[in-house]
């Protein structure tokens, strides 16, 4: 191993879109920073490689995914696989499914950009994981529904329907109360 600093440099520059990542996917902050970790402890291992390699964002990206699905499939007893959502069809792809949601209603002030993202992250949190983690892995990870399908182990109509069903319970979240999405 070399320099110790040239490591905690790199982990800095690499530790928010980590816990970002696993965060999304897990829905917990604890378990989130345990999944960093551990993600920073095989980024450790493999320092000597990674530190002069063009694709570290990706193979740390690939890691917290990984070990996030790990997490959860460990957990997988605890997840609700349906949501108490209506299923009314697919209504098809919305590959740029932030950009269709509907901006939260504020009477005084501009949800601007940030703050948009800051109540999508918020109640994308509140969503149950058996419809948060596919709609991470579609939107954020651009796996298919075929990757995530094999990734989740489970169908391919299940990844669809958890999909779609998430889709509708986080407009609907966003829609009726954007105050709380935050609280």
């Amino acid at each position: 191993m070399s320099d110790p600093l040239q490591f905690e440099a790199f982990m800095r520059d690499y530790q928010d879109m980590v816990f970002t990542s696993a965060l999304r996917l897990v829905g917990n902050e604890a378990d989130a920073e345990d999944i960093a970790q551990d993600v920073f402890l095989k980024a450790y291992m493999h320092f000597d490689q990674l530190r002069h390699s063009f694709t570290v964002g990706g193979w740390l990206k690939t890691v917290t995914r990984n070990l996030s699905l790990n997490h959860l499939t460990r957990y997988r007893a605890r997840w609700r696989f349906f949501s108490e959502c209506d299923d009314h069809g697919e209504s098809g792809e919305h590959h740029d499914f932030a950009a269709n949601l509907p901006a939260p209603d504020l009477p005084t002030q501009a949800v601007d950009t940030a703050d948009r993202r800051n109540l999508l992250e918020s109640a994308l949190q509140k969503l149950p994981p058996a419809q948060r983690v596919p709609l991470v892995l579609y939107h954020f990870e651009n796996l298919s529904y075929e990757e995530i399908a094999a990734k989740l182990r489970i169908s391919l109509g299940k990844v669809k329907t958890d999909i779609h069903r998430g889709r509708v319970a986080l407009r609907q979240r966003l829609v009726r109360n954007p105050e709380s999405a935050t609280a």
